[in-house]
């Protein structure tokens, strides 16, 4: 099972100044946009995604089908699949998938033991 590119999602409270902050660690913006109250910056293979007002606390992150560059991967394990063998391990879901379509993007998540939310999120 793969589950795509890695990073974490922050629930930022001033976008600019978590901006400018993650700037001087040496990251720059690689998507997103900050009239629409989010970026995601990089710094080597190190993702962070900065979210003002979309959720509350922060999340593990995982993108099925993409790479650490947001490319396509010709070969993925679909979130549906996913979610499959999570539920069949036993593990609880928080939300999840619409089963009823066969494909294209989905999103599921969880809380690990220690309280960490989850988000495995497939855009494609």
């Amino acid at each position: 099972m793969q589950l795509g590119a890695f990073s974490i999602s922050l629930s930022v409270k001033d976008l600019d100044a978590s901006r400018k902050f993650y700037e001087k660690l040496g990251f720059a913006v690689f998507g997103g946009k900050q009239e629409d109250n989010w970026l995601i910056m990089k710094s080597g293979d190190t993702l962070i995604g900065l979210f003002h007002g979309m959720f509350e606390g922060n999340l593990l992150t995982f993108n099925p089908g993409w790479d650490q560059n947001a490319m396509n991967l010709a070969n993925f394990t679909d979130v549906r699949q996913i979610q499959q063998h999570l539920k069949e391990q036993g593990v609880t879901l928080q939300t999840e998938v619409d089963s009823s379509k066969p494909d294209g993007p989905g999103h599921l998540t969880l809380v690990d033991p220690d309280g960490n939310s989850i988000l495995i999120d497939q855009h494609r």
